[in-house]
């Protein structure tokens, strides 16, 4: 059975059991601050559990793309080493949100897996909560037990502690006891050494867990206390790529068709063999998970930086060209190479795969390039400190410095310097890694208090497009602090004119004033789980008293305007550029906007202004802003409305025209394109690989641009004297200059041949060296090249000069190429030693090296220590 096949018989299965089948969520989360990415398959209805929201369906099945390589659940390091652990995973789920419980989930797990698969019920086993007397005083689940009787021989019936069978959310929120279900695949020899049973939950690779059944049933508060929750939920995940190693009768998962086409695709480029040396075998397998890894969630929008989540996507890919690097030998890229052969297997099944194909291997061949050439800089780093060690242990922080700064990894390191006979103080770099990750976490920390409800309301209106004020009542808040922010106050309304932070657009800021006229001022909104919540320093006095909430109408108004231009600016680059420009990102403040978006290459100068004339004929033009809300998703697509890569819009949609611009877009715009008044390119750049990005401003802030720039061409003029062609005299500037720093650089050659006549009349010999130290009135060029006139002349030389520039201190040493050889001598060390008496540092080759330093009163010092080396 194909993997194909596993995943239609599980999603047709469900069907027939009257649950509604739903696309994979993306894998980058949007509004749920308390995660990166989606780490399990019920992440993406976290707001129906919450009962923040109502589902389409109140049975739902799906495969959701999930992410575990941050937080609680991270399973990064045990990649590539074991076969069953991966980065990115398909997660088959079943959902019941208040319908059936217990029953039916028991039930139709063993249907499938039995009946449907035909998996052999003699290999399967489950688990059940055994209860805790920890402060919870949980009972055993009695319930799910008895079900199982009816199924399943009570011998393979096993009871589970609190951690392998109690799920929660998180610290807060939703949880449960749970059933999961194991599945023994040993040859029947090992089966006849030992029982299955004796097995589950020990981390065997071929006993592990295949589904987990959750029953939702208690609340988390912030006290840890439980409380019942008001309907009962079911939450399952069956891990998709262990399914297919059961069913496909193999005993790994990188075995499975799966990943094999990925395998042998490596096998090829890298001219290796899988399954004949571990070092390369375990290679191979992170490199084929993490590809899929990376593929996704640039897929899913996001791509390599260095910041959140952008960084542990780097980190992945990084990880997995290290591995390519040491143990196959690949030092260009060639990562990119597989994202063809992963299309064309799962393609199908999440068709981002081929719609952003180009863009996931452009990113992923220049991220590979990058990577590759710090590790040739941390090569020459790692070289210098093992130079410089004065024993043959190095440094924990010096190699912490090389990961934490140069990206170079630490085992790549300890492998290198094993080669070398060398060792790092391991006790000294982990001091240094838990101190960042403790700053990390202390600064992101979040504490969260329950909910303090004041009013029955279950359902929160957004009235923002229509008003910018309304009467409400607050329905409830809790008190959420940060090392960063300190302590605030999170506030929900029954009904709210507020912005919440979303699609790119910043959240609304204001004020809330009660009847007695006290305000309280709102510094941000933002929406978590489908609630849209407004952020304050402090609590009202009075907390049931009616309110006015008022929405910041300038602030509100800067910002449409750029959201506006957005959309605008979109049009104009599919006009100018092509078809092919796809929107990637954007970021609309109130000041400025930032847009990010597909195209190979940097704008000429001539599109860049063909793109705001096409904009600005837009807002001349006077279009005035349509739009439609609650449209069936399927008509405005057809309508010719853009969705954007990495959203998740629900059956109906809200639509937004300009003329011939047509998106779906839940955001704030202005009512006609003449409000913009006028749209200005400030900037265009590259962001990756075939993104670029530009950053524009419109409105009051275009004014101000235009302002300080005819300030600035004034004060220009009046320097020049006022000249009615500036333009000319600053180029007749820059001729003259030139021809100056021509004429200096002639006079200081000259210089130094003066100077060089005298120098070689106060050359010593020291020990057979022609000897000289001197702090002489010349440039570091001036100085390089009477270095070499000397060295040119004098046989045996070792020359140390110094110089003050500007208050800079400078050194320069030149050794003879036959000194270097006989003596063991190396003017790149000698420089970086003496580079210390100048509180500076620096390097070069063996025969020239310079260095530089604050601190020019010890270059005396610093050339009278030279002659210690001869």
């Amino acid at each position: 059975m194909t993997s194909q096949d596993i995943r239609t018989k599980f999603l047709e299965f469900f069907k027939s059991k009257s649950h509604l089948i739903v696309p994979s969520a993306p894998m980058v989360t949007k509004d749920d601050p308390t995660l990166m990415f989606v780490n399990s398959g019920m992440a993406p209805f976290k707001e129906y559990f919450l009962g923040n929201n109502t589902p389409k369906s109140n049975r739902i099945a799906d495969t959701q793309k999930c992410l575990r390589v941050s937080g609680k659940h991270n399973d990064l390091e045990e990649v590539g080493y074991d076969t069953y652990h991966h980065t990115l995973f398909e997660m088959l789920g079943n959902w019941s949100f208040g319908d059936y419980f217990k029953k039916e989930a028991i039930a139709w797990a063993w249907e499938l897996l039995t009946e449907v698969y035909g998996i052999d019920k003699d290999i399967l086993y489950v688990t059940v909560f055994e209860g805790s007397d920890d402060a919870d005083k949980l009972p055993m689940d009695q319930e799910a037990y008895e079900l199982w009787k009816t199924i399943i021989p009570e011998d393979r019936i096993l009871m589970g502690n609190k951690k392998d069978n109690f799920w929660e959310m998180g610290e807060q929120g939703p949880c449960g006891p749970c059933s999961e279900i194991h599945v023994d695949i040993r040859s029947a020899e090992e089966k006849a050494k030992i029982d299955g049973k004796d097995l589950v939950n020990k981390d065997h690779p071929q006993v592990v867990e295949i589904w987990n059944l959750v029953f939702m049933q208690y609340n988390r508060r912030a006290d840890k206390s439980l409380e019942n929750l008001p309907n009962k939920h079911i939450d399952t995940g069956m891990g998709f790529e262990r399914l297919c190693m059961v069913l496909q009768g193999v005993t790994s998962n990188y075995d499975t068709d799966v990943f094999t086409p990925i395998i042998r695709e490596i096998e090829a480029i890298t001219n290796t063999d899988y399954g004949k040396d571990e070092k390369i075998d375990v290679a191979i397998r992170v490199i084929a998970d993490h590809v899929r890894a990376v593929a996704f969630s640039i897929a899913d929008g996001q791509l390599p930086s260095n910041t959140t989540r952008g960084y542990v996507i780097r980190r992945i890919l990084r990880r997995a060209v290290r591995y390519g690097f040491t143990f196959l030998n690949k030092k260009d890229p060639f990562i990119y190479r597989l994202v063809d052969v992963l299309t064309k297997k799962m393609g199908n099944a999440f068709p981002e795969l081929k719609t952003q194909k180009q863009l996931i291997e452009n990113v992923i061949k220049e991220e590979e390039q990058s990577f590759l050439r710090k590790l040739e800089q941390g090569l020459v780093l790692l070289n210098r400190i093992v130079e410089n060690a004065e024993s043959k242990e190095i440094s924990g922080s010096k190699v912490f410095e090389l990961k934490d700064t140069y990206g170079f990894p630490e085992d790549l390191t300890e492998l290198i310097l094993r080669e070398q006979g060398y060792t790092y103080n391991t006790g000294e770099f982990e001091r240094k890694l838990k101190e960042q990750q403790g700053r990390g976490r202390e600064a992101s920390e979040l504490k969260l208090d329950d909910w303090t409800v004041l009013l029955d309301d279950e359902e929160q209106e957004f009235i923002g497009y229509d008003a910018l004020e309304a009467d409400v009542r607050i329905v409830r808040y809790r008190k959420v602090s940060t090392k960063k922010e300190g302590e605030m106050y999170q506030l929900v309304f029954n009904l709210t004119p507020f912005y919440a932070e979303g699609g790119g657009q910043v959240g609304d800021k204001g004020y809330l004033q009660d009847t007695n006229g006290d305000v309280l001022y709102i510094l941000d909104t933002k929406k978590e789980n489908n609630v849209i919540i407004h952020l304050t320093k402090d609590l009202p006095k009075r907390l049931n008293d009616n309110f006015k909430a008022v929405v910041d109408a300038k602030q509100r108004f800067r910002t449409e305007c750029n959201h506006t231009a957005t959309h605008l600016l979109h049009q104009a680059l599919r006009e100018v550029l092509g078809t092919h420009v796809e929107q990637k990102g954007s970021a609309v403040h109130s000041k400025h906007l930032r847009f990010d978006f597909s195209h190979f290459s940097k704008l000429t100068v001539e599109e860049l202004r063909d793109v705001e004339n096409f904009v600005n004929a837009r807002i001349d033009g006077k279009l005035p802003l349509e739009e439609q809300r609650s449209v069936p998703k399927t008509q405005a697509i057809a309508d010719g409305a853009m969705s954007l890569f990495g959203e998740k819009y629900g059956d109906t949609v809200r639509t937004i025209r300009f003329g011939k611009s047509i998106e779906l877009c839940g955001g704030t715009h202005v009512k006609n394109t003449a409000d913009i008044w006028h749209f200005k390119i400030v900037s265009e750049g590259a962001t990756a690989a075939g993104i670029r990005r530009i950053e524009a401003i419109t409105y009051d802030a275009v004014k101000d641009f235009y302002f300080e720039n005819n300030r600035a061409y004034f004060e220009i003029r009046d320097l020049l004297n006022n000249t009615k062609e500036p333009v000319k005299a600053v180029k007749a500037l820059q001729d003259e200059n030139a021809d100056l720093k021509k004429q200096i650089e002639h006079l200081l050659k000259d210089k130094a041949k003066n100077v060089k006549g005298e120098l070689k009349n106060e050359i010593d010999e020291v020990n057979g060296v022609n000897f000289i130290a001197k702090k002489v009135d010349l440039d570091a060029a001036g100085i390089k090249d009477l270095c070499f006139e000397l060295g040119g002349e004098v046989n045996n030389l070792f020359a140390l000069f110094g110089a003050n520039t500007n208050g800079k201190a400078i050194l320069s040493c030149y050794i003879s190429k036959q000194l270097v050889a006989e003596k063991d001598l190396n003017a790149g060390q000698i420089v970086r030693e003496l580079g210390k008496y100048i509180q500076g540092g620096g390097g070069g080759q063996p025969f020239f090296a310079t260095a530089g330093g604050k601190n020019p009163s010890g270059i005396d010092e610093a050339l009278e220590k030279a002659r210690d080396y001869i």
